[in-house]
């Protein structure tokens, strides 16, 4: 089982990046699409350059939140299976020594 507030401060850091990138994402395609409104006339111009913005500016944010939920998955799994491992020696030490050492050799 984690320390106490050890999970908590992970997630705490998480939201606070995830925070500031959606942030920095955002101001971006505000700074770009002022730019861009202020170089340009024609609508079609702008909305040309602000969606090659927002197409790469989308996909770096997805990329960022998708690896944050990919690696809180594979933390979850890894505890889930330490746990387990542990269950299984704790009903292992029960076992006579030949019956367990049998059980936990095989794979």
């Amino acid at each position: 089982m984690p320390a106490p507030g050890a999970k908590g401060s992970t997630d705490d850091v998480r939201i606070r990046y995830g925070f500031w990138v959606v942030l920095a994402g955002i101001l971006a395609v505000l700074i770009v699409f002022v730019a861009a409104a202020v170089r340009w006339t024609e609508a079609s111009d702008v909305a040309t350059v602000v969606g090659s913005v927002t197409a790469v500016i989308g996909t770096l944010v997805g990329a960022f939140f998708g690896f944050q939920v990919g690696s809180e998955g594979r933390a979850a799994a890894e505890r889930a299976r330490a746990e387990a491992e542990g269950r299984a020696m704790r009903l292992a030490a029960h076992l006579e020594p030949r019956v367990a050492s049998k059980a936990l050799s095989e794979s």
